[in-house]
């Protein structure tokens, strides 16, 4: 009782260093960092990392209830706009038009870096094309590929990935007519099991066992591609290491973005989630945390 105490006292003056700056306008808040009830929004390609956060969480401060809905990236941006979200967990900050319209209404949201993540490029086991350059990558994503017809397959049209593929590889061109969305992330790699000539995207913490002490490996339903960077000498799958490096080339970032006019209980999770604790779940879903220190030691890859 006394260990739970001192985590909730810690976590309170935690949370007050580092969003002292918020104020309610004198109205009496419904929740503080470690009681009461919030609805947030995740990007879907996090919900297995973001699940045990929060179990975690209410684990360690029950007097907490967060309702997590997970969604497409584009309507987690919608519910923080609209004010049906507290926070949004996603892969990317706010646009500079996003922020002139918080401005506009003397709104200033908080937002921090929690991860490094990656999109992993899955394949039928069949499929002998598992190892890729970056150029061969591009080529498929634009549809301009020669070699052999692809069947990409995303989790859902308006997700993070799709963002992803279009804006840094495709430089805002249309994704290919040979481009499906199989509406959940288990789908996309259910979808790959099934067709030889597949290549899914998906993010890395759906393909990892974060039960699994003892292995790097990914799942065994399919087969995780093999990428080399523009100016890489490995072809490497997007392990921490390779991530933290950015010698896996297909590198993004996992952010929270958290509007809340006093410290209350985002302010607790957002917190939690930049703290040691937090930041071990992470790195159990195989990203890359940004808030602690990682120590690499050399192992043996088969």
């Amino acid at each position: 009782m006394k260990v739970l105490k001192h985590k909730a006292a810690w976590l309170a003056l935690l949370a007050g260093g580092l969003f002292a700056c918020n104020s309610n306008n004198g109205k009496q808040p419904l929740d503080t960092p470690t009681t009461g009830t919030i609805h947030i929004s995740v990007d879907e390609t996090y919900e297995p990392l973001i699940e045990a956060e929060l179990k975690v969480f209410h684990s360690l401060y029950p007097k907490t209830k967060i309702v997590a809905e997970y969604k497409p990236e584009a309507e987690c941006f919608k519910d923080l706009l609209n004010d049906s979200a507290r926070m949004v967990i996603v892969t990317r900050e706010l646009t500079e038009k996003e922020k002139a319209y918080f401005k506009e209404l003397k709104i200033t949201p908080q937002s921090m870096l929690l991860a490094w993540d990656a999109l992993a490029l899955v394949t039928n086991h069949e499929n002998p094309d598992s190892i890729l350059t970056m150029d061969q990558v591009r080529h498929i994503m634009d549809g301009t590929d020669t070699e052999r017809k692809w069947q990409i397959v995303f989790d859902n049209e308006n997700s993070s990935t799709v963002r992803y593929i279009r804006d840094s590889l495709n430089k805002g061109k249309a994704l290919p007519t040979n481009t499906m969305a199989a509406k959940t992330n288990p789908e996309v790699v259910d979808y790959v099991t099934k067709n030889k000539a597949a290549i899914g995207v998906i993010g890395v913490n759906w393909i990892s066992d974060p039960n699994d002490s003892t292995s790097i490996e990914f799942t065994s339903k399919a087969t995780v591609v093999k990428v080399r960077a523009d100016y890489g000498s490995e072809f490497v799958k997007p392990y921490q290491a390779y991530i933290a490096t950015g010698s896996y080339p297909l590198k993004r970032g996992c952010f929270f973005v958290l509007r809340e006019p006093y410290r209350g209980l985002g302010t607790g999770f957002a917190t939690f989630l930049g703290s040691y604790e937090g930041q071990l779940v992470i790195k159990k879903f195989r990203l890359f945390p940004a808030k602690i220190n990682a120590v690499f030691r050399e192992a043996n890859i088969q």
